[in-house]
């Protein structure tokens, strides 16, 4: 479609054209029900066949065990700052943090008004411009769990592997990077993220929960923020964002359709050197938020050298059909999120963009 923007947010963020126009055309009537998925009860057989193959599909890509739950949640990745050390950080234990950025930081400070914490790890020293070396990652004693956060959105960071924190759980937000890579989930007891940057649109959030941990909440946490209210009523406990799980499967789906995981994280390899590129060969006139190997392939966050040319950057990128390339408020400068559905035209557009800007105001 001619009409379609160069779409960097960082989320919401861009789904698929062919999912988007296979949603407008199911829009109406969903599988000949006569409704829209929108209007049907999460009661009716048909959600239910839509929420098991949702599911289904989730184990299928990922390799997700058997002894592993599937939850679809709503509140987002926010409430599972929360949520996580209601369910988990019980009986007097410690939770241990690795602290990375924006959204590490936030995780760590709900967990303060739960429980006692400690901070394992930090990149705070650095600006978070690099995530921490876990190879020696020293646990408190009655550790409870070790949280990370395994791609920072806003300081464009990810970590390239995952720690090996034995008996200890470990529970990752992997909100901005889910889907992106294959990944080993026995290494993790939690995985959550918010739907709206890999997954689908916002309003579902995706939790991975091994057995032993979906049960034990202590008798005080409120029923909705208990893992094991999901569990036992498979996320239909109450009305669940079904909408948003749609949206979900078709994602998956198109996934699939595209080689599965690996496939799709060779492509997004592809899609972020040809904007890492063109910083790196700038000659300084771009310089990158984060260190080469803590680098992001899914938020690539960048300066000007000359920071006042930054707000005519956005500006002339959205007369060219850009979209999201302003830095967030937090740290400033500018983003490119380039997403599993955000095409390789488009990242090969903003690189060719960012080149001919280099050569006007350089």
């Amino acid at each position: 479609m001619s009409d379609r923007r160069h779409n960097f947010n960082a989320g919401p963020a861009a789904l698929p054209l062919e999912v988007l126009q296979q949603a407008q055309e199911q829009f109406v009537n969903y599988g000949g029900a006569g409704m829209s998925i929108m209007e049907m009860s999460h009661r009716s057989g048909i959600y239910e066949q839509l929420n098991n193959e949702t599911q289904a599909l989730m184990r299928e890509l990922l390799n997700i065990p058997d002894h592993y739950h599937v939850l679809f949640l709503q509140g987002g990745a926010s409430t599972q700052f929360a949520m996580v050390p209601l369910n988990l950080l019980t009986g007097g234990r410690v939770a241990a943090y690795v602290e990375t950025g924006s959204w590490a930081s936030k995780a760590l400070k709900e967990a303060k008004l739960i429980g006692e914490t400690a901070i394992v790890a930090t990149s705070k020293p650095d600006e978070y411009r690099r995530m921490p070396d876990l190879t020696n990652l020293v646990l408190p004693e009655g550790a409870a769990y070790v949280h990370m956060t395994s791609n920072e959105t806003i300081q464009g960071t990810q970590f390239k592997s995952f720690p090996d924190t034995g008996s200890v759980p470990l529970v990752a937000d992997m909100s901005s990077d889910i889907m992106s890579r294959p990944l080993d989930i026995s290494k993790f007891g939690l995985i959550y993220a918010g739907a709206q940057k890999n997954l689908g649109p916002s309003g579902v959030t995706v939790v991975i929960i091994r057995d032993d941990l979906a049960s034990g909440a202590p008798e005080h946490v409120p029923t909705m923020l208990r893992y094991d209210t999901h569990v036992k009523n498979e996320s239909l406990y109450n009305t669940p964002p079904t909408f948003s799980v749609y949206m979900v499967n078709l994602v998956l789906k198109w996934i699939k359709a595209k080689g599965g995981v690996a496939a799709i994280e060779k492509a997004n390899a592809e899609k972020a050197a040809l904007i890492y590129d063109e910083i790196d060969r700038s000659g300084g006139f771009y310089r990158g938020f984060a260190h080469p190997e803590s680098r992001s392939p899914m938020n690539i966050t960048f300066r000007i050298a000359d920071e006042a040319l930054e707000p005519l950057f956005v500006k002339e990128s959205e007369k060219e059909g850009f979209v999201g390339l302003k830095g967030h408020r937090s740290v400033g400068g500018l983003r490119a999120s380039a997403y599993n559905a955000v095409p390789y035209e488009s990242c090969k557009a903003l690189a060719e963009f960012m080149a001919d800007f280099r050569r006007r105001h350089g």
